[in-house]
């Protein structure tokens, strides 16, 4: 038998793409499926943004980019965060990516060495962990139940860490809870991480767009941590880019550079092509993101609404991202015929064979008796996966 190196095998496949793809199987078996398990816009890329790309490619944007990304593009970058988030980054601080799932795996790797401790408050995205463990680095994970909005408190991080401590990554608006941190709340952890300067930052702001607070603060705008703070960001749920993987860090030069030597051994510069679109997506206008924004909040409120409605399920009103994470822990032990719900990723795969509604298992994110519903899909899909759900749940007995 060939051998598949112990760095994979530690690893576990990604339960939001297994899920996605349990569910395509179904429907190409001709199965009725509503997929709730992808974190992905269902809108199409604005024309604007398309017509970019058709002009870069007319125009012969076709060689290898530089491995940072186009310096136009990095330039369009700190242009757009200084607008929108108020703070200054120079494009040499900038490195583009294959998507920000690239973005924070070339910051981990490039920071975290064998037993360095990266503290993650949970539930968290998938592939956080996963990452650390490419690195061989140590996860400290710091759980923040329903109760308290999924939002950690200084008390805990203050706890959580030791002096082996050497990352903390903060994702907000959040996957998968879509809790949104306050300047207020954000302050309070600063207040922590101020006391321990060998701690870097890093700060998922992929959903930053996707807000329904009315006010956002990005953790560089912190001036005690913002020379030790890694900004992650990306066109993908902002502009419905997915498809084009185009994501960035933004952080210190020293990090910078590591990032950028490291992607030069293994993938080199993004999609020229892809790079275009972005530039485009920065600069052009901006009433896109807004009437995504205004779609998103709308049907947030519409599945917080019907999942409120069915009894056993808990749910609060995320602030930012298009998820929902209830708990489910009232359905563990129940039964359907002879089938016996032990977890909550017993409750998905029931929820998917016998409502035909694909969700996530909250222990993905590191916190069981949850699951996580996307509401990235159109309103008449949400009431008729909600229905489902709710029949499929009465249907269990004691």
């Amino acid at each position: 038998m060939l051998q598949i190196s112990q760095r994979i095998n530690s690893l576990a496949a990604s339960a939001t793409l297994a899920m996605s793809q349990r569910s395509n199987e179904l429907r190409a078996r001709g199965v009725d499926v509503i997929n709730l398990s992808v974190g992905e816009p269902d809108f199409n890329t604005p024309d604007f943004i398309k017509d970019a790309a058709k002009k870069a490619i007319d125009e012969n944007f076709t060689f290898y980019s530089p491995v940072a990304g186009y310096m136009s593009l990095r330039k369009a970058i700190c242009e757009n965060m200084k607008a929108t988030e108020g703070v200054d980054f120079k494009p040499e601080q900038i490195v583009v990516s294959g998507g920000a799932k690239q973005a924070l795996c070339n910051v981990i790797l490039s920071t975290i060495n064998p037993g360095d401790e990266v503290v993650i408050p949970t539930p968290a995205w998938v592939s956080y962990v996963e990452m650390v463990k490419l690195a061989e680095g140590v996860t400290v994970t710091v759980p923040a139940t329903i109760e308290q909005d999924f939002k950690i408190t200084p008390a805990q991080l203050r706890e959580a860490i030791t002096p082996r401590t050497r990352m903390v990554l903060i994702c907000s608006p959040s996957n998968p809870t879509g809790s949104v941190y306050t300047r207020e709340e954000l302050e309070g952890l600063v207040d922590v991480l101020k006391d321990y300067p060998q701690i870097l930052v890093l700060s998922d702001e992929i959903y930053r767009h996707i807000n329904f607070t009315g006010s956002y603060t990005s953790m560089a705008t912190f001036k005690e941590i913002a020379d030790r703070t890694v900004v992650i960001n990306g066109v993908s749920k902002a502009y419905a880019m997915t498809g084009w993987r185009i994501g960035f860090m933004a952080g210190p030069l020293s990090i910078a550079k590591a990032c950028t030597k490291l992607q030069g051994q293994y993938t080199s510069g993004s999609s020229s092509i892809a790079q275009k679109a972005a530039e485009a997506a920065y600069t052009g206008p901006q009433d896109c993101v807004e009437d995504m924004r205004k779609a998103f909040e709308r049907r947030r409120d519409l599945v917080v609404e019907l999942a409120s409605q069915i009894p056993g399920l808990k749910v609060n009103k995320p602030q930012g991202a298009f998820y929902l994470f209830p708990e489910v822990s009232s359905f563990i032990g129940k039964r359907f015929g002879d089938r016996e719900i032990k977890s909550s990723g017993d409750l998905t795969m029931y929820l998917l064979e016998e409502a035909h509604v694909a969700t996530v298992d909250g222990a993905a994110f590191c916190l069981p008796g949850y699951i996580r519903l996307s509401y990235a899909t159109s309103d008449e899909l949400i009431k008729e996966a909600l229905r489902r759900i709710a029949n499929a749940l009465a249907a269990l007995t004691d």
